[in-house]
């Protein structure tokens, strides 16, 4: 079969959502939860966010399933950066409701592959019509009319299948790295919360338990607890204790075009350390942009810390060798340290928060960072949790940059498969190369 030229509307309707009464929201969890802008994605797919939950009676054919494909027709955001972008409802023992601005894709005809309109409707040209026909300045609208009014060319039914199926399989393996990710890490913690907060080895000694490690691991630690509540022998100190360097970055200026055009020199901001495993940056600075600011190069294995605004006190682990500018403290750790300083980072995000000063905008300091109060066990031990926790880390961060390429091979083929530019065979050979 030929490919083509069609209007969504000639493949699916766009069911509104229901207007759920405002009294029966709760921050208290139910087992329902309103399906709401922010479960979009920037550049479309599912997120949870923060859950607001309902009380109240359901409306019947308002409760969402797993696999249905959702779109949003509100966005508060600046760029309407959701505006219009589909979703595919997770698995969940939650039920997700249909919410008022949101609409729900319905086939209209049995053979809709409804995996190939969900990406349709995450591609390119899509974006760029839902952007030229949205109304309103602080709260943007697009309608189910000027969605289904995109006009494409519609490939095969089989190729329709075959195009879903490798972006599919990308965003499949993404998401799995991605929970496999938040399973090392939790890991990490539990391991950190055992001998580092809770004392776990210490209390069981004390309460006269069976030994649960090794036992010249079991020797490392100590016998009782201090006045003070801490394992005895270790003590608390500073964090630059525990490092070989803490320094603040720099902005080249941005008057000097010869500072950033064609820079290849990585340079992080603070508003990225939100990623929290970091290998590439937004922005790229010049060698001459470097040497004339207070830019500097910082190792991969070094801990960021935000220091001012919004993000004051959100900690990074930086993958790959970079800069930073001046609102990001980076901490060189020690060999046997960097796992520990990442995860007492982590941990104490809250604490470090709190002691940031200024009331329009919180502020931290490079002082407040050396200083910062640090529990500091022995090398030894500290040896052995590097040892115990730098395979999880290294791990994450491979599957970190393998999820960074998968998503731009996801996102250079996207439009590329849609407009007819690759052929399938070929994005599935790119695919299996990636994989």
């Amino acid at each position: 079969m030929k490919n083509r030229d069609m209007k969504l509307s000639d493949l699916i309707e766009i069911k509104h959502g229901f207007a759920f009464k405002g009294e029966f929201f709760s921050d208290i969890p139910t087992a329902y939860v309103l399906a709401t802008p922010g479960n979009f994605a920037i550049g479309g797919g599912f997120q949870w966010g923060k859950m607001k939950y309902y009380n109240g009676a359901l409306p019947d054919g308002y409760c969402l399933s797993e696999g249905d494909i959702i779109v949003t027709m509100t966005d508060l955001s600046k760029e309407a950066d959701t505006l219009g972008y589909a979703a595919s409802v997770p698995a969940s023992t939650d039920i997700l409701l249909h919410n008022q601005r949101i609409g729900k894709i319905i086939p209209k005809k049995k053979e809709v592959n409804i995996r190939f309109i969900y990406w349709l409707m995450r591609s390119p040209d899509y974006r760029d019509e839902i952007l030229a026909s949205y109304t309103g300045s602080t709260v943007k609208h697009t309608s189910p009319s000027r969605i289904l009014s995109f006009e494409f060319t519609c490939p095969s039914p089989e190729d329709q299948h075959r195009i879903a199926l490798i972006l599919d399989f990308l965003d499949n393996k993404i998401d799995l790295n991605r929970r496999t990710n938040e399973t090392l890490e939790a890991m990490a913690r539990a391991l950190f919360r055992d001998w580092f907060v809770d004392f776990g080895p210490t209390r069981a000694k004390m309460a006269g338990e069976a030994p649960y490690l090794a036992p010249e691991l079991w020797e490392l630690f100590p016998d009782r607890l201090d006045d003070e509540g801490n394992p005895e022998g270790w003590k608390i100190g500073e964090l630059q204790e525990l490092t070989v360097n803490i320094c603040n970055g720099g902005t080249p200026k941005r008057t000097e075009s010869s500072y950033w055009e064609n820079g290849d020199i990585p340079w992080l901001t603070s508003g990225e350390i939100r990623k929290q495993y970091i290998s590439e940056t937004e922005n790229h600075i010049t060698n001459e942009g470097l040497e004339n600011s207070s830019a500097k190069w910082i190792p991969a294995g070094s801990i960021v810390i935000a220091l001012y605004g919004a993000t004051a006190g959100e900690v990074g682990l930086t993958a790959a060798k970079m800069t930073t500018n001046q609102a990001i403290s980076s901490l060189m750790p020690k060999s046997i340290c960097k796992a520990y300083i990442f995860l007492h980072m982590l941990h104490s995000k809250i604490n470090l928060a709190n002691k940031a000063t200024g009331s329009a905008q919180q502020n931290l300091s490079k002082n407040l960072i050396e200083t910062f109060e640090t529990l500091i066990p022995s090398d030894k031990i500290l040896y052995e949790f590097e040892n115990k926790t730098s395979l999880l880390f290294d791990r994450i961060i491979k599957n970190f940059d393998e999820s960074h390429t998968l998503a731009q091979l996801r996102d250079l083929l996207l439009p590329k498969l849609m407009s007819g530019e690759i052929s399938i065979r070929d994005a599935e050979k790119m695919v299996d190369n990636a994989a």
